[in-house]
């Protein structure tokens, strides 16, 4: 936020004790060099873990000492640390490949409770997710989640998306970088869709996404893409 990005996107996942906490990984192996997987520790467990060090090793250009303090937070943690800051709330739910109805049921919960149903946008790859979420609170945006790998895209397959999409109640369609085009865009914004894009690191996508009316762009560098979108603007 401090690059001026307009919003955050992240993971969450379920703790041994039904806690959503918040990592991309299913283990702790990249993260904390540690074989276990995330859904065998508690949540109390978690927060102990180092999961920042890593990164220090590994990009000792990029280290910061305040790193090597990183745990893996919770779903409520988080949302109290973001409560006074502006922007969207792009929260993935990471339940790989099968629906997680305690997963989804907690998050929307915690939606709920902060108040967050105008800025949490919940997604996920795995689309029965998001039927279940629209069943509990119809308020809640969600995305419906795609990438080549799981769902190769083609014009034609392009519209079976779209059609999946709105069949469990999705308010915006996900793509990967290399998925979109100006058809399937077009077609997803007929459709009544909007359009996201991921994992885009290159300034260069400023004026693609203008151009083909993409709704967000998530990144790994906004501070460059804000530098980008502000010069393109000039």
């Amino acid at each position: 936020m401090d690059d001026g990005a307009d919003g955050i996107e992240f993971d969450v996942r379920l703790s041994r004790d039904a806690v959503p906490v918040v990592i991309h990984d299913a283990t702790l192996k990249r993260t904390a060099a540690l074989p276990n997987a995330v859904s065998s520790l508690t949540a109390s467990e978690l927060e102990k873990v180092d999961v920042g060090s890593w990164f220090n090793r590994r990009f000792p250009t990029r280290a910061r000492n305040d790193y090597a303090k990183e745990r893996v937070p919770t779903l409520e943690r988080t949302f109290a640390k973001v409560r006074d800051l502006r922007g969207p709330l792009y929260v993935e739910l990471k339940s790989d490949g099968v629906a997680d109805a305690a997963l989804v049921t907690a998050v929307t919960a915690l939606v709920t409770e902060f108040e967050f149903r105008d800025r949490v946008i919940v997604e996920s790859f795995t689309l029965e997710n998001i039927q279940l979420v629209k069943r509990i609170d119809a308020r809640i945006k969600t995305v419906a989640l795609f990438e080549p790998k799981r769902a190769p895209l083609s014009l034609v397959s392009g519209k079976r998306l779209i059609r999946r999409a709105i069949a469990v109640g999705a308010d915006e369609l996900a793509l990967h970088r290399s998925s979109v085009n100006q058809r399937l865009a077009l077609l997803a914004k007929q459709a009544g869709l909007s359009v996201v894009v991921w994992t885009v690191d290159t300034p260069s996508w400023i004026a693609r996404a203008g151009a083909l009316g993409v709704n967000a762009l998530i990144t790994n560098r906004p501070g460059e893409l804000v530098r980008a979108r502000a010069s393109a603007r000039d």
